[in-house]
């Protein structure tokens, strides 16, 4: 169980919830697969098979979200539904609208969505409750608000908030770009996109960041949005200026060290989650360290 992308967010200290009453409240909305004339479906899924819908390793939650979609591209709907409304016109002897159009079309996706197929997907989220982390698997803020809207709906309370650094990840990671310095921990790696106010784009790729080039586009106003680096030789990421951690690789002396210590695939789940858990509670505090700590909580 290694994550890929890290969306983050805060949950307050001492968040007084505890795992079998999580799970009772998560159960109120298990995925129910999708109906016939269902478009859609999402609810809980159980993160390992035959498990408990709240995979808990200590302080460590571990939960997944699944979701059903019926694949229904809009083209065939249309074209099909352009097949009816020309047999309208050559029956009726009349033009169809637009509206009726419309209605054909959404008549015609009632009529198909029995015999689509459906694809499933699962999002993991992470829970940290001693550290007061709540880390959703997922490339895009959309699928990460889907699993936060999901547990909102599914709990009681859920105060969690987007993490706020005193310094922002742009202007951070211009200035350790400039310098040539990673801060405490980091090394850079050699991945690099800036971009200027008015939207222009660099991109380097497998690039040394040392020279006078990327300081030039610096000097001429671009700022850093996103940046490979390492952390104390064990995670590789791209931190980006929206806080979002894209590519997280932990390297091979984690993952050979929870294949010397597992003897089944059970055993190997809990150590993987436990690896992880333990090495991305570090990685994300000495980020906050180096963007200088979490703006004060208002309101």
């Amino acid at each position: 169980m290694w994550f890929k992308n890290l969306q983050l967010y805060r949950l307050p200290q001492g968040w007084a919830v505890e795992a079998e009453s999580f799970e009772q409240q998560l159960a109120r909305l298990p995925l129910q697969g999708c109906g016939t004339t269902d478009p859609r479906s999402l609810g809980w899924v159980a993160p390992r098979d035959g498990g408990s819908l709240v995979h808990a390793v200590n302080q460590q939650w571990l939960i997944a979200l699944g979701v059903e979609e019926k694949l229904l591209p809009a083209s065939i709907v249309k074209r099909l539904a352009g097949e009816r409304a020309r047999e309208i016109e050559e029956v009726d002897g009349r033009r169809i609208g637009r509206r009726e159009l419309r209605e054909l079309q959404e008549q015609m996706t009632l009529e198909l969505l029995p015999r689509a197929f459906v694809r499933r997907r699962t999002t993991h989220a992470w829970i940290d409750r001693g550290n007061g982390w709540l880390v959703v698997d997922a490339a895009s803020p959309a699928k990460a608000e889907e699993v936060l809207e999901h547990l909102r709906r599914s709990l009681d309370s859920l105060p969690a908030k987007v993490v706020k650094p005193l310094q922002s990840p742009s202007a951070a990671m211009t200035g350790w770009v400039a310098a040539g310095e990673a801060p405490t921990g980091f090394t850079l790696d050699q991945d690099l996109e800036l971009r200027s106010a008015e939207k222009a784009s660099v991109r380097y790729a497998n690039h040394s960041l040392e020279g006078e080039e990327i300081r030039q586009h610096i000097a001429d106003g671009k700022v850093v949005t996103r940046l490979a680096m390492t952390w104390n030789d064990r995670i590789s990421f791209v931190l980006n200026d929206l806080l979002q951690i894209k590519r997280l690789a932990f390297l091979d002396i984690l993952k050979e060290q929870s294949e010397s210590q597992a003897d089944d695939a059970d055993e190997r789940f809990d150590i993987d989650f436990t690896l992880m858990t333990g090495e991305g509670a570090q990685l994300l505090a000495d980020l906050l360290t180096a963007l200088g700590g979490e703006a004060p909580v208002t309101g």
